[in-house]
């Protein structure tokens, strides 16, 4: 797989204090730049920033079926390695966050195997992490 740079994302949420502690604290992620509308994070290495928007209207949550589970749309998150992900899922299960699709393991056994969770921040972003087995095979069909 080819050197990957840093993405830049920016989502908007509705208690800057309250998502800004959820990503620091609950997800780790070291905090940059800030004011009082927008904090900057270091997540997983990639340049991920909330900006407030308090009279954000509510959007409408849609989900697709994926292996019987009922994945929301939109979403982010990172692909991580496996025991990064491990970690980061047992931080998450100690800290009481409530998983949209609790951590597990797809495709066990076949081309493409990855580990995957879903829940969703503060303000209502729904995030995904994930993790292959083998990190060549993110795009293997």
């Amino acid at each position: 797989m080819a050197s990957l740079t840093p993405f830049h994302l920016a989502v908007p949420v509705d208690d800057l204090n309250e998502t800004r502690a959820f990503y620091r604290d609950t997800l780790g992620c070291p905090e940059g730049r800030s004011s009082d509308h927008w904090v900057d994070f270091d997540l997983f290495g990639h340049q991920f920033v909330i900006h407030l928007q308090p009279k954000r209207v509510s959007q409408e949550v849609h989900h697709n079926p994926v292996d019987g589970h009922d994945v929301p749309v939109p979403h982010f998150g990172v692909v991580l390695a496996m025991k990064d992900w491990e970690e980061l899922a047992a931080r998450l299960k100690s800290k009481g966050v409530v998983f949209i699709i609790e951590p597990y393991v797809r495709f066990q056994g076949e081309v493409g195997e990855q580990a995957t969770m879903f829940f969703r921040d503060p303000s209502g972003n729904a995030l995904e992490f994930k993790a292959f087995k083998d990190m060549n095979q993110i795009f293997a069909k």
